[in-house]
């Protein structure tokens, strides 16, 4: 099993720790609830150096990731991030990834439990093109610090500013002697950045930041993958395996805005079919009656019949109720719909509601 530079902070902060996508991964540190609501009215710092960081360089990179990629790479300014799927001929997903650009070169971040898969696709697929890939997952950590008060609190402790950046934009360069990408995005529906540094300066980094943010009354706590998962499920984002899987298309995951149909790509004709016919499913929020959570596969049923599965479902800490995602036949999408969800012994009735359940400001 894998364990990231950060595993002795974890360690020492009281995580609880399990194996995720083959690392050794913080569930949770005072627990999930009290690390939601953190999140959520001022900032926490989540280690996500499980997830894979790969760097495309030379001549034809633009053009390699322009075929992987189902949304347009090739006008991406400097600085720019994009978050994108890459696809099976089929319209599969293989995964979603972000990918930035920088001056010398292109950063894409990937799923722990795809990386592997992705390189060997990769190394397929750029058969006759000037273009280099490294893996740089091990040599380097990463942190995402969100929240409403992220950005102000890492502008006063940071020896570089980060409130210059706009949603999904990066920059790259020294600090302190050590190299380091900053970029304006997250997982949670919060405001804040995600950070990448050398692995061997990610252990005092992390202290420097809880002891400094602390000591200026605006603490950011750690805080684990449970967290994580109900931040994400009511900012409505998908995550693989359960929105996301190659078993289905982006269209049908109610990603349609990251596909650029105008453009050629891997899995282009399968999903200009899709969207030109309609998909067969769609991506769905549902608000749940009682206490019971919905686990993923679950069956939604519509007139006692099975018409769909949960994708995700999470006791609601911003809410206060009981929230899923799941798959539905388009005809059963409307906000308003009535449902209901098998949950084995009981069932129990659901709302089609529009997604996301949870924004900023809202």
């Amino acid at each position: 099993m894998h364990q990231t530079p950060l595993i002795n902070f974890h360690r020492q902060a009281g995580a609880r720790l399990v194996e995720f996508a083959g690392w050794q991964m913080p569930l949770l540190y005072t627990g999930i609830l009290e690390e939601h609501q953190h999140t959520r009215k001022h900032a926490s710092a989540f280690d996500v150096s499980h997830m894979g960081r790969v760097e495309f360089r030379g001549p034809d990179a633009a053009a390699l990731l322009e075929k992987l990629c189902t949304r347009r790479m090739g006008d991406a300014a400097v600085g720019v991030s994009r978050y994108t799927h890459m696809c099976r001929t089929d319209g599969g997903i293989l995964d979603d990834v972000i990918v930035s650009r920088l001056e010398d070169r292109w950063l894409v971040v990937c799923n722990a439990s795809n990386r592997e898969k992705l390189l060997a696709w990769w190394g397929r697929q750029r058969a006759g093109c000037n273009v280099e890939i490294d893996d740089t997952t091990f040599d380097t950590a990463m942190v995402a610090i969100q929240g409403p008060e992220a950005v102000e609190t890492l502008d006063k402790l940071l020896p570089l500013t980060v409130s210059d950046l706009k949603r999904y934009r990066c920059k790259a360069g020294q600090m302190l002697g050590a190299s380091y990408f900053v970029a304006r995005s997250g997982y949670t529906g919060e405001d804040g950045v995600e950070i990448i540094i050398p692995a061997a300066y990610a252990e005092p980094a992390a202290r420097m930041l809880v002891e400094r943010s602390a000591e200026i009354g605006r603490p950011i706590k750690p805080a684990g993958l449970g967290a994580r998962d109900t931040l994400r499920t009511e900012a409505g984002m998908p995550l693989y395996g359960h929105e996301l899987s190659e078993e289905w298309d982006p269209i049908t995951a109610g990603q349609e805005w990251a596909v650029s149909l105008d453009k050629d790509f891997i899995g282009r004709d399968a999903l200009a079919r899709v969207r030109a016919e309609g998909p067969k499913k769609r991506l769905v929020g549902m608000e749940v009656e009682g206490k019971r959570t919905p686990r993923p596969g679950a069956p939604i049923l519509a007139g006692g019949e099975p018409v769909g599965v949960v994708s995700s479902g999470v006791n609601s800490p911003s809410l206060g109720k009981v929230i899923a995602m799941g798959f539905v036949p388009p005809a059963l999408s409307q906000p308003g719909t009535p449902l209901e969800i098998d949950l084995r012994s009981s069932r129990v009735t659901a709302s089609v509601v529009r997604l996301p359940f949870y924004e900023r400001g809202r």
